[in-house]
């Protein structure tokens, strides 16, 4: 017969081995631990229960001093258990939330009943003998207030044309707002909402800090159906060619974004504003999860301008243009890949002449921060002050350099460089300027460019009904090459039975003859 000191030992050993194989399905989640933990405690129990003395203890670790630093970024870790797996989004969603709101454009439109509406021929020799009808347009979007007295950011292609512009927060009060800058070539407007605050905001976040991989939530107000929230990753970074506005460095995500998302929010784990919802890329007009964002520290930038009174945002002026690095030149350079900008012409006493900087250069990196096309070059100069001295990692003639150069403010357009004209001709109603560092620096084009350039064209007046844009280049006029605005004018006085042009237009030559 086995003693009674064995028998329990024997039993207590039975439920200890039940106790090891059961432990962590009886353990709740919430409560469980790391397997180091529960071994720690199993042997406890055996040592006491055989009899194994007194516990061992180990020396005590001393706890590493924490130091401050001055950047702490976020530490990212992948779901360990099953209590990670249970978290959820809501908190974040309802501390961001209230400060998206919906954006209600609307547009007046004059729709002429007449089948030759717009043929300046017929227009000219029988006039408008049908009435017009006004139809009202509208457009839905989102937008993000980032300041307590209303100041909200959403796309310009929401509000382009508007008469009238509303915003609806999500606890359903509605505002009229104004418009306080809006920025076609970066997609971006400025709203004020008049009204009395203070309203709830989503503070900027450092998409420097961004890395591909990070999760996201976007928040916006797809297909009108309301306030919606959806979570992925950031994709990539700094994509270009997207067609969406001549920017080119946007943060790509797969967090499902639909039309009436544009203006919305890009918000990362910590609660803050790293993009605004721009554009997707789809063939159905639905999300395939491949979604673009406006970068936040772009954004604010803009919005610095419109808080500060100005209407329109100039990146700063570096007196250089740059074009895209090919793989023949990266091959022929010695690069590893084709990346970079390359310094396609430099302006004659401008900053980047002054530092040294010389065609045929390219620009690897700015500030420390790798170039990996010419639009990201293009982000990091208008995302940084005017003043400020820039450090270029350049690869030249002469191998791998530092370049220092000062960022400056666009020289100031002359007044008579600009001309409204007028009389029987094609261009008449047209606003036209020679084109100067700061037009060329704010219509993205090559700061070497000289000529006359088409600035504003009246939807009703007759360079508008010929289909003149803002941005053509006229380079030829009845075979007079046109270098400014003086032989411009003086060429459309002279008149002519017919008109025989150049123009130049998203870099291709356009010829025409009007009779």
């Amino acid at each position: 017969m086995i003693p009674d000191r064995s028998r329990l030992r024997a039993v207590l050993l039975a439920l200890l081995a039940v106790c090891v194989l059961t432990a962590p399905f009886l353990v709740p989640a919430e409560a469980q631990t790391t397997d180091d933990s529960v071994s720690d405690t199993i042997g406890k129990i055996f040592r006491d229960v055989l009899g194994g003395g007194a516990e061992e203890t180990s020396p005590a670790v001393p706890t590493p001093e924490l130091r401050p630093t001055q950047s702490v970024e976020p530490r990212r870790e992948v779901p360990r258990s099953r209590a990670d797996m249970m978290q959820s989004f809501s908190p974040l969603v309802k501390a961001t939330a209230p400060a998206v709101v919906n954006v209600y454009a609307d547009r007046l439109v004059q729709r002429s009943l007449s089948p030759f509406a717009g043929d300046p021929f017929f227009e000219q020799f029988f006039g408008q003998r049908m009435p017009n009808r006004t139809e009202k347009q509208s457009a839905l979007g989102s937008g993000v207030i980032i300041q307590s007295n209303g100041i909200v950011v959403t796309n310009n292609h929401v509000i382009e044309g508007a008469d009238d512009v509303r915003v609806a927060l999500a606890d359903g009060r509605e505002f009229q707002s104004r418009i306080l800058l809006k920025d076609e070539r970066f997609d971006l407007a400025i709203l004020q909402i008049e009204g009395e605050g203070p309203f709830p905001i989503i503070e900027f976040g450092d998409t420097d800090n961004t890395e591909v991989g990070d999760i996201v939530l976007a928040i916006g107000n797809p297909f009108g159906v309301g306030q919606t929230v959806t979570s992925g990753i950031v994709s990539a970074l700094a994509r270009n060619s997207v067609g969406v506005s001549d920017f080119g460095s946007f943060i790509q995500t797969d967090a499902a974004i639909n039309p009436g998302n544009s203006g919305g929010a890009l918000i990362d784990m910590s609660g803050r504003l790293i993009g605004i919802n721009s554009s997707i890329f789809s063939r159905s007009g639905g999300s395939n999860g491949i979604g673009f964002a406006i970068p936040a520290n772009l954004v604010r930038a803009v919005a610095e301008t419109a808080e500060s009174g100005g209407d329109v945002f100039e990146p700063p002026y570096i007196g250089a243009a740059f074009d895209s690095v090919t793989a023949d030149i990266a091959e022929a350079l010695g690069l590893s890949r084709a990346a970079g900008a390359l310094v396609a012409n430099v302006t004659e006493d401008g900053p980047a002449a002054e530092a040294g900087l010389r065609t045929g250069d390219i620009v690897l990196g700015f500030n420390g921060r790798p170039i990996e096309h010419p639009d990201a070059l293009g982000y990091r100069l208008a995302t940084t002050a005017v003043g400020t001295k820039a450090q270029l990692d350049v690869l030249g003639r002469g191998g791998r350099k530092m370049v220092e150069v000062t960022l400056q403010a666009p020289p100031e357009d002359d007044p008579r460089d600009r001309r409204n004209l007028k009389g029987e001709n094609p261009f008449s109603g047209a606003s036209v300027s020679n084109i100067t560092p700061r037009l060329a620096n704010n219509l993205r084009l090559p700061q070497s460019l000289r000529g006359v350039i088409v600035t504003e064209v009246p939807a009703r007046s007759l360079a508008g009904r010929y289909g003149f844009r803002p941005g053509d280049l006229i380079a030829v006029i009845n075979g007079v090459e046109i270098a400014n605005v003086d032989i411009l004018e003086q060429v459309l006085s002279e008149g002519a039975s017919f008109w025989r042009f150049e123009i130049v237009r998203g870099g291709q030559r356009i010829r025409q003859i009007i009779r």
